[in-house]
């Protein structure tokens, strides 16, 4: 006889965010499943005055994509938001090209869309600008956005990164930036740890969320 209708209420399977109820392996077993596409949500940083905003766990292959949430990002000083990846080691200075270009619009009107060699990387192990520039402190400044990472597990391909961020570039008049970043770990072992900071002075508040993607 097939099912043609059942009362979700009579299942006895607790759901939770990004889960869904599915079949198991029983002949009639139901069980919490994950939803493909879904972003699970796996840690929450605070800054707080904090030097940096490090991610040195739960970066493995349970997931193939890993995205970066950055939530009112604010700086003590006048910097510019960087990002760098460890790959196997304690240090964070994994081997990365990289591109790097920025829409902007200043307060009187001015704007464009602008590309930086400056900005971008040629196998260097250096933190990568992911802002352009210094991001100034005015309350209504700071930076939002995202970034995202893939395949870092992977001990055969490079490791592929892509943010977008919006911030607030010092100077007379300010001048708000749309930027893009991406590149690629050009390494072999696998990427375990993401780690972003200002480049001069600490991140004084704001959140990044690190979510795995199904």
């Amino acid at each position: 006889m097939a099912l043609s209708k059942a009362d979700v209420n009579n299942i006895n399977v607790t759901a939770v965010a990004s889960k869904a109820i599915q079949w198991n392996s029983a002949a009639d077993g139901f069980e919490v499943g994950t939803l493909g596409g879904s972003m699970v949500l796996l840690t929450t940083a605070t800054a707080s005055g904090s030097a940096n905003l490090t991610f040195d766990s739960s970066i493995d292959s349970t997931f193939d994509s890993y995205v970066f949430k950055f939530i009112n990002i604010h700086p003590s000083a006048s910097a510019s938001f960087t990002v760098n990846f460890r790959d196997g080691s304690t240090a964070y200075d994994a081997t990365k090209t990289t591109s790097y270009f920025r829409a902007y619009h200043q307060e009187n009107a001015g704007g464009g869309v602008l590309a930086f060699d400056s900005f971008e990387l040629n196998q260097s192990t250096a933190f990568q600008d992911l802002s352009g520039d210094s991001v100034i402190t005015d309350n209504d400044s700071g930076i939002s956005g995202t970034l995202q990472l893939f395949g870092p597990s992977s001990t055969t391909f490079i490791k592929h990164f892509m943010a977008n961020i919006n911030s607030i570039k010092a100077g007379s008049p300010p001048e708000m930036k749309d930027s893009y970043t991406a590149g690629y770990c050009n390494v072999t072992a696998a990427i375990d740890g993401v780690q972003f900071k200002f480049d001069s002075g600490n991140i004084d508040s704001g959140i990044i969320k690190m979510y795995g993607i199904v």
